[in-house]
């Protein structure tokens, strides 16, 4: 009887789990992250699409956060493709297409933003010769990106933020030779000045993010 009583109990508080795990599951919101424009910005990286490169780190650290569930980015470019989607709706996509979008992925938030800086800079100025390795001992690198978070089904903006990062650590990035095929997890991108400048404006992006989501329903 009291194996009986014991095994309904460990029953029971399991049950109780996974609803309760389900119930928080459901309240972290789901959004979409678009590829980030960069359209503003000097294009000195050749064809290397920065934008989809801090979409995906974006993605890396809202997943490590927590706070938010995200559309597998492999669906997303899926449907982007499907629309046409040029690198200019990235950072103002138009409400038709929002609407589409948050249908066939199944969310209501899309988050949409530009990168507004991207370069390495020497007491000379900024480096801007392709096919010439950036960073260096002097250097300094800088990253910043804009986003906001737009509801799908009004079109309405209900958070932006911006996120901000600076590297003077040496070593450059060559992205005539290694920007095919290099993405941001790749360890060439994370030990160049870059590469850690745009991590910590993700990151701080996110945190930005994260501390305005009660502004969402």
């Amino acid at each position: 009887m009291k194996l009986k009583l014991i095994v309904g109990l460990a029953a029971g508080l399991a049950v109780a789990g996974m609803v309760g795990s389900a119930e928080a599951q459901s309240k972290r919101p789901m959004i979409a992250v678009m590829d980030f424009d960069f359209g503003t910005i000097d294009n000195w990286w050749g064809q290397y699409d920065i934008g989809k490169g801090m979409a995906d780190q974006v993605v890396n650290a809202l997943l490590e956060d927590g706070s938010f569930r995200v559309i597998e980015r492999k669906k997303l470019d899926t449907v982007l493709a499907e629309q046409d989607f040029a690198q200019s709706d990235r950072a103002d996509p138009s409400a038709a297409k929002m609407a589409k979008m948050g249908k066939v992925l199944g969310v209501k938030y899309i988050l949409a933003g530009s990168i507004t800086k991207f370069s390495t800079e020497k007491r000379g100025g900024a480096v801007r010769i392709k096919g010439v390795g950036l960073g260096g001992s002097k250097a300094k690198s800088e990253v910043a990106l804009t986003a906001r978070v737009i509801d799908a089904t009004t079109g309405e903006i209900l958070i932006s933020a911006k996120g901000l990062g600076q590297s003077n650590k040496g070593g450059g990035f060559d992205f005539a030779k290694d920007g095919f095929g290099v993405g941001t997890n790749a360890e060439e991108w994370r030990n160049s000045a870059l590469g850690e400048a745009q991590e910590k404006a993700c990151n701080e992006f996110v945190a930005a993010l994260v501390a305005k989501k009660d502004r969402l329903e």
